[in-house]
């Protein structure tokens, strides 16, 4: 007996050993695809912003940083990651509250508003902004049919404004708010509302002293993934805003691509090197929020 419980140890042990070293092959290719795609292109910015034309060390891209045309870009690019990451937040919450409450979680409307949502969540860049213009640009059918039915003409430079940008941002923003608040809703008990009831609550009591204090570090943690969403986004304010530098991902363009001053390639990686230390912030909060909602999902 002793010698078939030996045996019998001795197949558990190796076919473990033999589950771990599958799993780690099968593991190999997403961290090779981490390493190409995101370690290496951060290191070369890194190692960027602090060399200079000549190939030395330098802290001049660094200080530049400070100046007034930089510290204009990052703020409206804070303001308007912030404006799109609160609209985005707060009525893809109601939204996902109207979801939990009407329909259930099986159902085709709830299947349906998922399924356009992820495909919305991800509508952006340049697509994105030619539907606006074509829509509710200058010539655009909506602001033609507007112009028939009621002799009002939208202001042409509208969408190249910062309204018009925070706008076009909460299309993609308020889908990527439901795909993520969307399971923490749905972690709320019906026996909690309940007990809530019973012991005398209404249904102020419970979204303020229960369902309140649950969902509220998740709300956090998803109002700071939209803030990185938009604070991170190229395409569409390169397509509205062709001739200023307003973001600080268009001042990274515009530094690489000119021609005057050819010499800005560290400029343009201390302003990436900025961004990505802004965006690796909010996504240290983030992580740090999800952590704390878990528990209830």
């Amino acid at each position: 007996m002793d010698s078939r419980n030996a045996t019998a140890d001795n197949l558990k042990s190796k076919s473990g050993l033999a589950l771990g070293r599958s799993t780690d092959f099968v593991t190999v290719p997403f961290f090779l695809y981490v390493a190409v795609f995101l370690l290496t292109p951060t290191l070369i910015v890194v190692i960027g912003a602090f060399t200079s034309a000549t190939g030395g060390f330098t802290l001049m891209n660094l200080s530049k940083l400070g100046e007034p045309n930089t510290l204009s870009s990052l703020g409206t690019s804070v303001f308007v990651s912030v404006a799109s990451a609160l609209i985005g937040s707060i009525v893809g919450a109601l939204a996902c509250y109207a979801l939990v409450s009407r329909s259930s979680q099986t159902g085709l409307v709830r299947r349906l508003i998922n399924a356009v949502s992820s495909v919305l969540a991800q509508f952006g860049g340049v697509m994105l902004a030619f539907a606006f213009i074509a829509t509710i640009g200058i010539n655009g059918i909506g602001t033609q049919l507007l112009f028939a039915a009621t002799g009002y003409q939208l202001d042409p430079n509208w969408l190249a404004s910062l309204p018009g940008l925070v706008l076009i941002y909460c299309y993609f923003q308020i889908p990527l708010m439901i795909i993520v608040f969307l399971p923490a809703m749905d972690s709320l008990r019906p026996q909690w509302k309940e007990a809530t009831v019973n012991l005398g609550g209404t249904t102020w009591d419970y979204w303020s002293k229960v369902a309140g204090p649950i969902l509220w570090p998740r709300f956090l943690g998803a109002f700071l993934l939209l803030f990185a969403n938009a604070f991170s986004a190229y395409a569409t304010a390169a397509a509205l805003f062709t001739q200023r530098a307003i973001l600080l991902p268009l001042m990274i363009q515009g530094a690489l691509r000119n021609e005057q001053d050819i010499g800005q390639n560290g400029f343009a990686q201390s302003l990436a090197l900025l961004m990505v230390v802004v965006v690796a912030l909010v996504m240290t909060g983030y992580a740090q929020l999800q952590k704390r909602t878990a528990q209830w999902e």
